[in-house]
Formats: structure tokens, sequence, C-alpha cells
């Protein structure tokens, strides 16, 4: 049986960008869908999925942290979750870069996971 987290603040910033991420991928896809005037997909399609599925990792990875016993181990998926929020980052300054109508939500996304650094580099330094 998993314990609730510790850090709330922290959890429920990780639940407030899964579901940003959610929205903004649902229409950026539907945004980006379209072939590109060559026949090709457009590339940043599938960045959409990446920062849902990254989104959707984080509170497992907060979880993993939480209910590692020895420090070791809690610093070892600290920094996993680092990576997981430093990818999640970059695919939101990618999508930016995309030719859609949606980079201001994306925009408003890579601030909240900004947000969710900052928080996260506070809760790793009381591990």
């Amino acid at each position: 049986m998993e314990r609730r987290p510790e850090n709330i603040i922290l959890y429920k910033k990780a639940l407030e960008i899964l579901i940003l991420s959610k929205s903004v991928s649902k229409y950026l896809a539907y945004d980006l869908a379209p072939l590109e005037k060559n026949g090709n997909e457009n590339p940043f399609i599938y960045f959409t999925g990446d920062i849902v599925k990254d989104s959707d990792s984080l509170v497992p990875r907060i979880m993993d942290v939480e209910n590692q016993v020895f420090q070791d181990d809690r610093l070892k998926h600290a920094n996993l979750l680092e990576n997981l929020t430093n990818k999640l980052y970059k695919n939101c300054e990618r999508l930016e870069r995309s030719h859609s109508n949606g980079k201001d939500f994306v925009r408003l996304l890579r601030k909240e996971v900004k947000k969710f650094k900052k928080l996260q580099r506070h809760w790793m330094m009381t591990l």
C-alpha cells in the first residue's frame, strides 16, 4: 500500500501539469495532424504525445522517491524525476517552435513546468 505524498504542493502541481498537458496535446494534435505540403507528417506531432506521457509519469515518480527507505535510493529516484522534468521542459520548448496556433498554450505549460522544477529543487533539498 502506497502512502500519501509528503509534499502535497509538488504532487498537486504535477497533477495540474498532467491536466494541462492533455489539453495542450489535444489542441495541438488537431492543429498539427494535417500533412505538410510535401505529403510528410508534421514532425512536431510526436512531441504532443511525449508531453502527455512524461506528465503522466510525474506523480508515480514522486511517489517512487518518497516510498524509498534508503537515502541513496531516494536520491537516485529523485534524479530520475529531475531528468523526466527536464525532458518535459525541452519538449515544451520544441513544441513552441512548431507552426501552430497553440504555441501560447505550450508557453503556459512550459511556465507551469518551470514552477514545478523550482518546487522540485526545494523538495530535493529536503530528501
